[in-house]
This record gives C-alpha cells, sequence and structure tokens, in this order.
C-alpha cells in the first residue's frame, strides 16, 4: 500500500489536477474542499501521510489547520501552496511547521521532488523517535509501523492490556514483534518511568537461569566472587519481559511460579526472600498447551502466564505493510551507513510483498539493510536483493530465504503483465476443458521470455525473477537452448 496524501484546496480544479498528479506519483490521494474538512479526516480513522496544503481558503485557512494540527500533536509532513508574492505566508507556514512550499502552479516535476523529500525527510525522523522512546521506555503504540486490520486487532487488544497490571502472554512466530509490542504495552502504561528489562530465556545456559533471573550472593557457589542482582530486582517498578518462556527449564519454572505468586524472589544463597514489584510480559514461539500437555511446561505456570493472551501474526498474513516498514528501515538505515537512497524501485517492491517472509519483520529488516549496504546510487532495485531473487541459490546460503512457490509466482505475475499482448496461438493455457500442465506452460513462458528479449539472458531472469544459474538449470532440464550462453562445463560461469 502507497502513501497516503491529502490534497486540500478550495478550488475544485487546483483540487482535481493535484490529485491526479499525486496519483501519477504513485501515492493514494484523498481529497479536501477545506481546512474544516481536512481537520475531520486527519482526526478520523483514514490514514494520512502528506498534505499539499492550500493556504488561503475561505473557512479554516492553511495557517489555521497547521496551527489547530500542532496543538493536537499531529505531525506529518505538509506541504503548503502559495500564489505569487505571498512570501509572508510562506514563512509564517514554515514557522508554524510546513516541510515545504510550491509556487501556484506547481510542475509535476517540482511537486513529486517535494513529496519525496518530505516523505523521506518524516520515515527518518519517525524512526530516530521511535529508537529514542524505545530507549527511554516511552515507546507507544503509535510507533508500531502498521495499517492493516490485523495488526489494529493486535494493538487493540495490547491497549486494553495497558490500562492494567494483568499478566500478558505475546504468542507469534519469531521475528514478528513480539518484544515490539511487550515495550508499547510498557510505554503506554503507568509504569512507564520505571525500568523495563528484557530477558531471552532461551539464550542463558540452564545451570544460569536462577543467577540471572533471581540474583545470587557472593559464595553462593562455584565462580560466584561477588554479589549478584537479579532481572526481577532490576526490573523491581517496572516490566520484565521474559521472552521465549517456553525454554526455562522445570527447577526455574518452579521459582518463577512462586514470584509470580508470592511477589517475592529468593537469590541463590541468600537466607531471606526479598520483596519485588514487578509486572511481568512473556512471550512464546511455541505451542505452550502442548507443552503442558507433554509435560515440559508446568501446568499452574501456564494459567498463571496465560491471563490475558495476544497473538501477534505473521508478516505474510499482513502483508500490505510491507512497503511502509521498508520505508522505515530504509531511513534508519540511510541514516546510519550515511547514504542517500531515495527510493525502493516497483519491481524490488514488488518482489518483497511477493514473498512469505519465514523470518518475518526481522529477516524484512535485514534483507533491507543489506541492500541499503549493496546499493551504490540512489535507489535500491532488484539487484540489491540477489539473495531473495534467487541469485545466490546455488551457493546453497540463501534457499530458505525465497518462497518454494516463487518461482510459480514468478511466472504468472509475467502471463498477466504481458495478457494484453499475447494471443492464444502463442500461449494457450488450456489443453480442452482443463490447464495445461505446470511444466509445460513454464516451457512456453521461459520461451516467450527469451523472444520478447531478444535471447538477453539477464533481462529474462531478471522479468521471471529468478537467477540466471536458475534460468540455465531450467533451459537444461526443459531441453531447450540458451541463444546467450557459452559453452561453458558450469553455468555459474556465465555469470
Amino acid at each position: 500500500m502507497s502513501e497516503c496524501i491529502l490534497v486540500v484546496d478550495d478550488d475544485p480544479v487546483q483540487r482535481r489536477l493535484l490529485e491526479n498528479m499525486v496519483r501519477k506519483f504513485g501515492y493514494d490521494a484523498i481529497v479536501a474542499e477545506g481546512g474544516e474538512e481536512a481537520a475531520r479526516i486527519l482526526n478520523g480513522d483514514t490514514r494520512v501521510d502528506g498534505m499539499i496544503l492550500d493556504l488561503v481558503m475561505p473557512d479554516l485557512d492553511g495557517l489555521g489547520l497547521l496551527a489547530r494540527m500542532r496543538s493536537e500533536g499531529i505531525s506529518i509532513p505538509v506541504i503548503v501552496q502559495t500564489a505569487h508574492g505571498g512570501i509572508d505566508n510562506v514563512i509564517s507556514a514554515m514557522r508554524a511547521g510546513a516541510a515545504d512550499f510550491v509556487v501556484k502552479p506547481a510542475s509535476p516535476e517540482r511537486l513529486q521532488v517535494s513529496l519525496k523529500n518530505a516523505l523521506n525527510t518524516s520515515a527518518l525522523a519517525g524512526e530516530l523517535q521511535r529508537i529514542k522512546r524505545s530507549q527511554s521506555g516511552t515507546l507507544s503504540f503509535r510507533d508500531i509501523v502498521t495499517r492493516s486490520p490485523a495488526m489494529s486487532a493486535v494493538i487493540n487488544q495490547a491497549q486494553k492490556a495497558a490500562t492494567s497490571t494483568i499478566p500478558v502472554l505475546i504468542e507469534g512466530e519469531s521475528g514478528v514483534g513480539k518484544e515490539l509490542i511487550a515495550r508499547a504495552i510498557h510505554g503506554s502504561g503507568d509504569r512507564r518511568a520505571k525500568p523495563f528489562v528484557a530477558v531471552n530465556c532461551g539464550a542463558i545456559p540452564d545451570n544460569l537461569v536462577e543467577s540471572i533471573l533471581f540474583g545470587h550472593e557472593r559464595g553462593a557457589f562455584t565462580g560466584a566472587t561477588e554479589k549478584h542482582v537479579g532481572k526481577f530486582a532490576e526490573a523491581n517498578g517496572g516490566t520484565l519481559f521474559l521472552d521465549e518462556v517456553g525454554e526455562l527449564p522445570p527447577a526455574a519454572q518452579v521459582k518463577l511460579l512462586r514470584a509470580l505468586q508470592e511477589g517475592e524472589i529468593e537469590p541463590v544463597g541468600a537466607r531471606r526472600s526479598l520483596p519485588v514489584d514487578v509486572r511481568v510480559i512473556s512471550a512464546t514461539n511455541r505451542n505452550l498447551l502442548a507443552d503442558v500437555r507433554s509435560g515440559r511446561f508446568r501446568e499452574d505456570l501456564f494459567y498463571r502466564l496465560h491471563v490475558f493472551p495476544i497473538s501477534v501474526p505473521p508478516l505474510r498474513q499482513h502483508a500490505e505493510d510491507i512497503p511502509d516498514l521498508v520505508r522505515h528501515f530504509l531511513a534508519r538505515f540511510c541514516a546510519e551507513e550515511g547514504k542517500t537512497i531515495k527510493t525502493v524501485t516497483g519491481d524490488a517492491m514488488a518482489l518483497l510483498r511477493g514473498l512469505r517472509w519465514p523470518g518475518n519483520v526481522r529477516q524484512l529488516e535485514n534483507a533491507v539493510f543489506r541492500a541499503v549496504v549493496l546499493a551504490d546510487g540512489d535507489e535500491i532495485g532488484l539487484h540489491e536483493f540477489p539473495q531473495l531473487a534467487g541469485r545466490d541459490a546455488d551457493s546453497g546460503s540463501s534457499a530458505s530465504l525465497v518462497p518454494a512457490d516463487a518461482h510459480q509466482h514468478a511466472a504468472e505475475d509475467l502471463v498477466i503483465e504481458a495478457l494484453p499482448a499475447f494471443h492464444p496461438d502463442h500461449l494457450p493455457l488450456l489443453q480442452g476443458e482443463h490447464l495445461r500442465p505446470l511444466d509445460e506452460l513454464e516451457a512456453d513462458i521461459i520461451r516467450y521470455a527469451i523472444a520478447h528479449y531478444r535471447g538477453q539472458m539477464s533481462e529474462v531472469a531478471r522479468r521471471l525473477r529468478i537467477g540466471r544459474s536458475t534460468l540455465y538449470r531450467k533451459l537444461e532440464g526443459l531441453g531447450l537452448s540458451d541463444p546467450e550462453k557459452p559453452k561453458s562445463p558450469d553455468p555459474v560461469a556465465a555469470e
């Protein structure tokens, strides 16, 4: 889903022209006839990522709308429109928070550059603020990048949990953002001024779990030369996040249950218990109920943790969030790496949206990071995602990154894109009343692609969204000749 731009202008002709320009640039567009209508849209359920604002309007003018947005805490990039000679109003608008201005009538090139720069700057500022709030423990639900109904339901549940101290168990696959939800719950509750302490239970050696969670006294065991304050004591008054809680060994499960029931902990080697005031949020990528049935996880602890379960969907179930996530990751990594990458090409974004992402948001984040490092120009294209496009498939290092049906999807995409140019005699899809076998269709598609792109195998592979080495293997398997490939015993050498 593209960014949504709100066009605010009382002139219907100008409003229509701007709307068409915005859509031509690749953004979604909504319009408002004046400042009051724009204010209602901004305070409604429609997500707005940027605004083109006329300064002179009859009801609520541009300066008045900017002032209202500032008072209501609405911070989106605004590009103001002004006629010649309106420099004083432009200065006032920039002081009121506008990101840029254009002179009526705005040229498409000038408006496109202004929009792109304003959105990129906004994404970077939002990402930096998000990192700052995460470090200070004040991360909120507004900082979660999503416009998906599936994630909106999750956030709605988490917001209700934030108003209480009820124990929360966040369930979901690895990389879906369980810790982000936990931090937002903490940052939106009464304990946000207190510590948020995260512990990965799966990364702690079994013989050190009790010491790390509950602390130990000096001399409690061999090597305990100093007193250690455990994670429960560190989080006193705040929130303790137990990630992968299902990995805890049985002995630690018993002590954790006592800490939750009694509100006190017993450090290893201590003579008496210590009271603690901790809100526990736990997370798991396991089926804890199945672990309870198998005896791997204590049933009484399960019901103590599973009071308010929140299930976070995998990224493949809210793929409409991928473009927004990519833009936010791009802004952050460009700032970290000192690069000025402005955009991700349409082909690359289509590739990212078409994958199933078994590693979820974390995998997407790492893919964007690598693409930023690889990029030499001011945009990211398919060449910056070789591990996703199948270019490294021969090494075996990236096969898990590409879904099993990615090549089939690529072939289907090619057919869909080329349908207007197809004649039934060129690529018949039916054999009698039924579809032809997939291998026959694939062979015809590859033949058509080679002919369409005049034997340029790099372009054929790019358009089919497969690596050249993969294309060569398919040519050999289908008994097709390669017009470009040299007579080499190793197909990879052709790359």
